[in-house]
């Protein structure tokens, strides 16, 4: 094949323009602001300490001058050159890995979860970012702090410009974050990293790892131009995180993507549980901020289990991220009883995922859910309808221009009354206007809105909310991206 011929030539030329400071966005509206829920922990605000904030933006600046994270060379090249340099700190600790198409950083905040209530000390790596940046690096279920932050890109900046320097590509925005968690998990030090994948599996940063324990959530259409047409050809490059001897815990998956799975498990001689068969979701009920469900796993059942996430979706999370944490800890081969399961429904209870199903303001009541293709749509608007009762639901749409559109808005349009069209701050943002052309032809022109802004648009869209009445129960849902979700987020007063 020809140097031309490459398809991965036009992934190298592509343009990015992600911009990693997502806190930095346009003012929003007072009202919004004061009528918003307080802030969250799980997602940290921007430093009180003008010195570190100061610090921190001039971080996030160096950072916003590499490659993004659309921007791919398909080759751990250049991040195994930084962990030789750093003397391998991904190798001192033990890891679950997770890739997938939909679900992956719900299920990583589960296995935290489940971890730390068995005493171990975690390290978590997930992307993208709901609000700040360092939220991707966490260490026992809370983001690191914006000064260890910091510090850990300074500790490790000089080996970065040593391999900026000897490759052929700088490392890229993903790389350098990467090389930060793995430094951060050694230095901290942790019992187990779990770590979530930016996009495939083979040539994804994260891949220096070789984790006992590879989580494969399920696998659907999207990143196409880069990982395949089709589940069984994105499966391929997922299935690069099975690891020699490793366990893979597999939700289930389109036919041709868990024969893919099945064949790599076979040829590195890894052990495989399959949701459905050797573990998987007993039962669930709708319950008060979330669901009750009795959990099949690798050593036994574990009834009741309060998971205070929306969506049979979660509770499919909950199944792979519990048998996930048995696998890890020997549960179904080196050991037989379940996991206690007082620990289990204490773990659960807890868990939380910004952005995800996310509740932010009542009355009336603001949902945010960072759904982004087709898949991740439907299994919301299945989840909308399953744990809410709105009379006339109202949807904000703000997506990347690189995604199916036409089939994230096709999926919402059972449910939303009205949709109000937007886009958030990032380069990558589909221009309103042009996302609203594809609305209309999907709703209708009396159905869709425009409101380039996202102040303006959430403003619209809780006063359409609102036309039938204060007891009527309308609702809005804000959606098509993590960025329009997390920019939301802000302006709602959350963090």
């Amino acid at each position: 094949m020809s140097e031309s011929d490459d398809p991965f030539d036009e992934i190298i030329a592509a343009e990015t323009d992600r911009d990693p400071d997502l806190a930095v966005i346009e003012a929003g509206s007072r009202t919004l602001r004061t009528q918003g829920g307080p802030p969250e922990a799980g997602v940290p605000a921007r430093p009180e300490d003008p010195e570190v904030d100061k610090a921190l933006r001039e971080v996030e600046a160096e950072l916003a001058t590499r490659w993004g994270e659309t921007k791919l060379e398909p080759s751990v090249s250049r991040i195994a050159a930084l962990m030789d340099l750093l003397g391998e700190p991904q190798r001192s600790y033990p890891s679950i890995h997770i890739t997938g198409t939909n679900g992956k950083t719900s299920t990583a905040r589960m296995i935290e979860a489940l971890l730390g209530a068995f005493e171990l000390r975690t390290g978590r790596y997930t992307s993208p970012h709901v609000q700040s940046i360092t939220e991707r690096i966490s260490l026992d279920g809370a983001p690191i702090s914006a000064e260890r932050f910091v510090e850990t890109y300074h500790d490790i900046k000089p080996y970065i410009e040593m391999v900026d320097g000897s490759q052929e590509y700088r490392l890229s925005f993903f790389e350098v974050l990467t090389g930060m968690a793995y430094a951060a998990f050694a230095d901290a030090p942790v019992d187990v990293a779990v770590v979530e994948v930016g996009m495939g599996g083979s040539w994804d940063a994260t891949n220096v790892i070789d984790g006992d324990v590879a989580v494969v959530t399920p696998i659907d259409l999207d990143h196409t131009d880069r990982l395949g047409s089709t589940p069984g050809e994105i499966a391929v490059e997922k299935a690069g995180i099975v690891k020699q001897d490793a366990t893979v815990i597999m939700a289930q998956q389109p036919v041709d993507a868990a024969q893919v799975l099945l064949k790599k498990a076979v040829e590195v001689d890894a052990t495989v549980a399959r949701e459905g068969l050797e573990f998987g979701v007993v039962a669930r009920q709708v319950a008060v901020g979330g669901q009750l469900v009795t959990l099949r796993g690798l050593g036994g059942e574990y009834p009741e289990v309060y998971l205070p996430l929306h969506g049979a979706h979660q509770a499919h999370n909950a199944a792979v991220a519990l048998a996930a944490v048995e696998a890890f800890f020997g549960v179904g081969a080196a050991r037989a009883e379940a996991l206690d399961i007082d620990t289990v429904r204490k773990a659960f209870a807890a868990v939380a995922s910004p952005g995800r199903m996310e509740v932010v303001r009542r009355s009336p009541t603001v949902v945010l859910d960072a759904a982004h293709n087709p898949a991740g749509a439907r299994a919301t608007a299945e989840a909308i309808q399953e744990a809410f009762d709105f009379s006339r639901l109202i949807g904000v749409v703000g997506a990347s221009g690189d995604k199916n559109v036409r089939g994230l808005l096709e999926a919402f349009e059972p449910i939303f009354a009205e949709i109000v069209v937007t886009q958030n701050s990032s380069h990558r943002a589909m221009d309103a206007d042009e996302l609203a052309a594809i609305a209309v032809e999907v709703f209708g022109d009396e159905r869709v809105q425009v409101e380039p802004r996202l102040p303006d648009a959430l403003e619209a869209a809780i006063t359409l909310a609102e036309e039938e009445g204060e007891f009527a129960g309308g609702g809005v849902l804000v959606t098509g991206s993590v960025i329009t979700v997390g920019e939301a987020r802000l302006l709602l007063g959350r963090g």
